[in-house]
């Protein structure tokens, strides 16, 4: 896959899946090798200033903390408070990041009394002698505890666990239990994955958009050309196929305890030389059989159908939006809830938030000249319950979670990938608890504007916390470039302790909760297989619950994946990686190596 170069002020690297001072390596799955470059799946773009993100006045660049660390948001000037920041306690006040060795104290000694070098007794030969061992020792214990803190690059030493990596938590046996509690997700005896089966890309004549993928106890899911497919979870063969009028074109990442999801599809296939439909259909799947349990439109300006572009689902209700408005339908009958309505202001629902709670992102005004405002919902009516306004300017906000609410944003054009900034958000009142930055050169989340309101991968919400990935940097070792996972407080906005280092090599992507657990996917190094890792959100331990093989041909089909092009599905010790959408096939495909719409790991028998 492409290598970009490295973010602003970090040293050249060789790409993932690639040892130090070697040239690429082909093979199986592997893509066209490209010119080498530093972090994986970042672009090349010039520092951001400082204190040039809303709220904050221009000066000088504070001193960046090592990568791991929260950054340090320089104090606002006389007179003023940054954005949505309490006057006491804010974010933005400058404090030690952790992991920074405090000033290790200097040994005090008594003078000889007198207190000057003419006065008092003069100290004995011997006496000199034990004072200055004694000098020694605790300049030695003193140094040795600042080494160890901070290690020789200003780090803080990594710890290697059971995965590989390092982690933040010391796993202590009376340590309390996530605020969200244990996880469903458990290692077994063997952790060591074999692959399970492999779906070829079906065939099409053009680009084709693949987006959403399930899995049951039963099935994996995954919509295919004008169809969705369900595939025996072990061995890949086909249970069930459902025709659709055309192509999937947009998918819920939420279940209901039942297995029924939401989708929007296209109403005709698409033909030459085009092929290109509106994304007009919304229905609900069943995961279990596969039957649609209903699908329809609403109509939109005139005669034609309201276009949408994103769906989810809350409770009992599913909503889909779109740049001309919202509706809402109920789960079980698909009666219609509400329709598409702007007003006179030009105000109208993009997209909907779903999960424990249904938010709406409400864009007000003209293209160029427009308001944006998150609403939490009643799910029955949509009537809102609570209103957050985004700074100016703000005009594609995405909901990382609903409840807890949590709003990514590209505040001032200054993000990268659709973000600069995460507010987090009550629910119940609309007012900010916190103002997060997280400068796109500096982490890895990443909210794509196509993916809809709810389209941001590698950023997780749980136990009172935002979870967020370094981006890469140097390793410690010989495997190449790491990167860690950081926590920070919802309603202070300031980094905590929680830290967990990837391992040398490794690259972690947060996927998703498990309780108060964190499921990780952690990118191989060039002569390993990937993993996927639960961290105790008490303690920050890193278990391993599964490990690909080594093999090269394996290897180079896992990260034949494109990293932020892809789904990652990992439940009861089997792990699935998809893509969202496929090229436009070529007649020389096949010398780039084979590619799949899917691929399966599971833990050897």
């Amino acid at each position: 896959m492409t290598q970009p170069p490295p973010p602003p002020n970090q040293p050249p690297g060789p790409p993932p899946g690639q040892p130090p001072n070697q040239p690429p390596q082909g093979g199986f799955g592997a893509p066209t090798p490209q010119p080498q470059g530093g972090s994986y799946g970042y672009p090349q773009s010039p520092p951001q200033p400082q204190g040039g993100s809303y709220g904050y006045p221009q000066s000088p660049p504070p001193a960046q903390p090592p990568y791991g660390q929260p950054p340090q948001t320089p104090p606002p000037g006389p007179g003023q408070a940054p954005y949505g920041y309490p006057q006491q306690g804010a974010p933005g006040q400058p404090q030690q990041g952790y992991g920074y060795p405090t000033q290790p104290m200097q040994p005090h000694y008594p003078q000889p009394h007198g207190g000057g070098s003419g006065g008092g007794r003069k100290l004995s030969a011997q006496m000199q002698i034990i004072i200055a061992a004694c000098v020694a020792i605790v300049l030695i214990v003193v140094g040795g505890i600042v080494y160890a803190t901070t290690g020789d690059d200003g780090k803080k030493d990594e710890a290697t666990n059971s995965s590989g990596g390092a982690s933040g938590g010391d796993g202590g046996g009376d340590a309390k239990p996530a605020p969200d509690g244990a996880g469903k997700e458990k290692a077994g005896a063997n952790t060591k994955a074999k692959v399970a089966f492999q779906l070829p890309e079906p065939a099409r004549e053009d680009l084709t958009a693949v987006p959403g993928s399930w899995v049951t106890d039963k099935a994996y899911v995954k919509p295919g050309v004008n169809s969705v497919v369900g595939y025996d979870v072990a061995k890949g063969s086909v249970l069930w196929t459902t025709p659709l009028a055309g192509q999937v074109c947009g998918a819920s990442r939420h279940v209901t305890k039942d297995n029924k999801t939401a989708i929007l599809f296209e109403a005709k296939k698409r033909t030459a030389p085009k092929f290109f439909e509106q994304c007009t259909e919304v229905g609900v799947l069943d995961l279990n059989t596969g039957q649609l349990v209903w699908s329809k439109s609403v109509a939109g300006d005139g005669d034609d159908k309201s276009r949408f572009d994103q769906v989810t689902l809350s409770g009992n209700t599913v909503a889909a939006g779109g740049l001309h408005g919202g509706a809402a339908f109920d789960l079980t009958t698909g009666a219609v809830r509400w329709k598409p309505k702007v007003d006179t202001q030009q105000c109208r629902d993009i997209g909907y938030g779903g999960g424990k709670a249904l938010v709406a992102v409400r864009v007000c005004g003209d293209y160029g000249n427009q308001t944006t405002t998150v609403q939490t919902l009643n799910p029955d009516n949509g009537t809102p319950l609570s209103s957050f306004k985004l700074p100016a300017g703000v005009e594609d906000a995405r909901i990382v979670s609903s409840d807890p609410l949590v709003v990514a944003a590209d505040v001032g054009d200054t993000g990268t990938f659709g973000i600069s900034d995460f507010f987090s958000v009550d629910g119940k009142t609309g007012k900010l608890r916190a103002k997060i930055a997280a400068p796109g050169d500096k982490y890895v989340a990443r909210c794509s504007a196509s993916d809809g309101v709810e389209g941001c991968q590698f950023v997780l919400v749980g136990n009172e916390r935002l979870y967020l990935p370094t981006a890469e940097h140097e390793g410690g070792g010989q495997a190449g470039r790491t990167n860690e996972i950081v926590a920070f407080d919802l309603a202070t906005g300031k980094g905590t302790p929680e830290r967990a280092d990837a391992g040398d090599g490794y690259h972690s992507l947060p996927l998703r909760m498990d309780g108060g657990n964190l499921i990780v996917y952690k990118w191989p190094p060039y002569d390993k297989g990937g993993q996927v890792v639960s961290i105790d959100g008490a303690t920050f331990k890193q278990t391993v619950l599964l490990e690909n093989p080594s093999d090269r041909a394996v290897r180079d089909a896992e990260t034949s994946f494109t990293e932020n092009g892809s789904e990652y599905r990992y439940a009861a010790g089997r792990f699935f990686i998809s893509q969202d959408l496929m090229s436009k096939p070529r007649e020389n495909d096949s010398q780039f190596g084979k590619k799949y719409l899917a691929i399966s790991f599971s833990v050897a028998d």
